[in-house]
């Protein structure tokens, strides 16, 4: 009982300290897409404000009890997410909680937090909810395909179901990173990535134009800040799923953040420079290249390493 205790105490404070990287990143990519855009933007340390802002707040609107509890399911995904995936490795601390097929559990509470939410706004009585959640899960599928096979692959290369057997196989120099014995699997990820952050041209959930309507509005108070909370768990996990699958792990905190930082960066790239795709538009991207690289990916993966 007592090491489970230590145990989750460690993982305690790898949700704190995710959580506190999450809402410092979201301050930063806010300010640094505002720029692009020729505006001074919000103050990095604003996400800090507005989860605590919120979380003091109540309210006496009622939507029933499903319409609460898109929010609560959605940060378990994000924090379940989160304590299957190590945030550093081989560390006492941080490296949370972890077993044989955990990446199976690793898609699940992704999947998880996604359908929570999806369940929670269709009771939002708004008339276009049922709209708003089509969509999101039909791109949510569509981006899913690619990065489901890249993960595939990755099985097939390094024999295992473990993130942290993963992560293990890729020590020992930047050459045993996945990047360059798996590079198909890495760019179908990638690509997968672009729709998984949620920001244009794949930002058809909740983009800027119609905040207006949907969660943002239709939640309230601690809701919110629930939601605000989780969206920095979830995109710090994401970043660390995505540092431990393709580019080695990291064995401190300076290296997961230069690592993590390098990776998200590309979808703030790709959302400075490129509109909004209609759902459609997005559906039929991922479905496309991304899946068919993944799908070489898988095939490449079969030939070499299991006929050695």
């Amino acid at each position: 009982m007592s090491e489970w205790l230590v145990r989750g105490g460690y993982a305690a404070i790898s949700v704190f300290v995710a959580a506190t990287y999450g809402l410092l990143l979201s301050g930063i990519i806010a300010r640094t897409l505002a720029r692009v855009q020729g505006r001074i933007g919000i103050p990095v340390w604003q996400a800090f404000l507005d989860v605590f802002k919120h979380a003091a707040k109540r309210t006496a609107v009622s939507h029933g009890v499903m319409f609460y509890l898109g929010p609560v399911f959605r940060i378990a995904g994000g924090i379940g997410t989160l304590l299957f995936i190590p945030l550093l490795y081989d560390s006492t601390i941080f490296g949370n909680f972890h077993f044989a097929g955990d990446i199976i559990l690793v898609i699940y509470f992704i999947l998880f937090g996604a359908l929570g939410m999806a369940l929670g706004s269709s009771e939002a009585g708004h008339p276009y909810g049922a709209i708003g959640v089509g969509r999101g899960l039909a791109q949510f599928a569509a981006f899913e395909v690619p990065f489901g096979l890249a993960v595939l692959s990755l099985v097939i290369q390094y024999d295992t179901l473990s993130v942290y057997d993963m992560v293990a196989a890729q020590q020992g120099g930047v050459t045993n990173w996945t990047l360059f014995t798996n590079p198909l699997a890495v760019a179908a990820a990638m690509l997968s990535l672009l729709g998984s952050t949620g920001y244009a041209p794949f930002d058809v959930v909740g983009p800027p134009q119609e905040i207006p309507s949907g969660p943002r509005t239709e939640f309230q108070s601690d809701f919110v800040s629930l939601m605000q909370l989780n969206r920095a768990i979830f995109a710090a996990a994401k970043l660390v799923l995505f540092m431990n699958l393709f580019f080695g792990g990291a064995t401190n905190l300076i290296e997961l953040m230069v690592k993590t930082w390098a990776i998200y960066m590309v979808p703030i790239a790709v959302a400075a420079a490129y509109p909004r795709y209609r759902t459609d538009q997005s559906i039929r991207f991922f479905l496309r290249w991304p899946t068919v690289i993944g799908i070489a990916a898988v095939i490449l993966a079969d030939y070499l390493f299991n006929a050695s």
